[in-house]
């Protein structure tokens, strides 16, 4: 299950493409869709994101993997798990409140998108500033 670059970047474009077709066709009042049916393309982009890293992270699993420089990796695709998963919270939140399912504060559905940015800027300072010590 490896796709290339071009593939990667295709699947990306059709899917926000979609995505932001659908968004203007709500806001125009053309179409008169549930919120949780415009972020459709998001759930399927989503979903195939979530389903490639698990079974990355289960190919760590079979037999004959060799385990050296894995940890770091492990780390790595854990936390991208997590940011797929707050994410997945938000957006779900931002349906919800759209929607008027839940009645919260406009705060508390960002609080997923903020734990994702504020996770990103410490892995991004990370990558930066860590000295790999052999």
């Amino acid at each position: 299950m490896r796709m290339s670059l071009a593939q990667r970047v295709l699947l990306t474009w059709l899917f926000t493409l979609l995505f932001l077709i659908m968004l203007v066709l709500k806001l125009d009042e053309k179409a008169p869709w549930n919120w949780f049916l415009i972020f459709i393309p998001v759930w399927i982009f989503d979903t195939i994101l979530l389903v490639m890293l698990i079974v990355k992270m289960a190919g760590r699993c079979k037999s004959g993997f060799d385990p050296r420089n894995g940890s770091q990796n492990m780390k790595k695709k854990a936390w991208y798990l997590i940011a797929m998963l707050l994410k997945l919270a938000f957006c779900l939140a931002l349906c919800a409140k759209l929607q008027r399912f839940a009645a919260m504060k406009l705060a508390y559905v960002f609080i997923p998108l903020w734990a994702l940015l504020i996770g990103g800027m410490v892995e991004l300072g990370y990558n930066i500033f860590y000295v790999r010590r052999d």
